[in-house]
């Protein structure tokens, strides 16, 4: 099974202090600008979600007891739709709502081009 969002073990690592904090989390990544392109961590639920976005991966996280959701608005999806995303954290402050963001680092995202057994295999 290819998925479309990872996680790398700084970003998982920064998930499971926030879950311990916030509570049960989800992700946003929307189409905007600068900072608005940056992936945004809520507390699940607490931004919402329709017909105008796309869930991308339940990520299941060792320490996390539920699966974290990644959505995408469907706009920036069918621009970035034939591309992995990988979910990082680096040093920094973004400047949007991001439950991170007082604690000195920013989610990023790193993608690139699925391969084309990868695209082949997504479902």
């Amino acid at each position: 099974m290819v998925s479309r969002v990872d996680l790398t073990p700084a970003a998982a690592e920064l998930i499971r202090s926030l879950r311990g904090t916030h509570g049960p989390l989800m992700f946003h990544q929307s189409g905007g600008c600068c900072d608005g392109s940056a992936p945004m961590c809520y507390p699940a639920g607490e931004f919402r979600t329709g017909s105008s976005d796309v869930l991308l991966a339940s990520l299941s996280i060792e320490g996390v007891a539920e699966p974290v959701t990644f959505w995408m608005s469907a706009s920036q999806f069918a621009l970035w739709r034939h591309t992995h995303l990988t979910v990082d954290v680096v040093p920094g402050r973004g400047s949007g709502f991001s439950l991170e963001a007082p604690e000195g680092v920013r989610f990023l995202i790193r993608s690139r081009v699925f391969t084309d057994e990868e695209r082949a295999a997504l479902p």
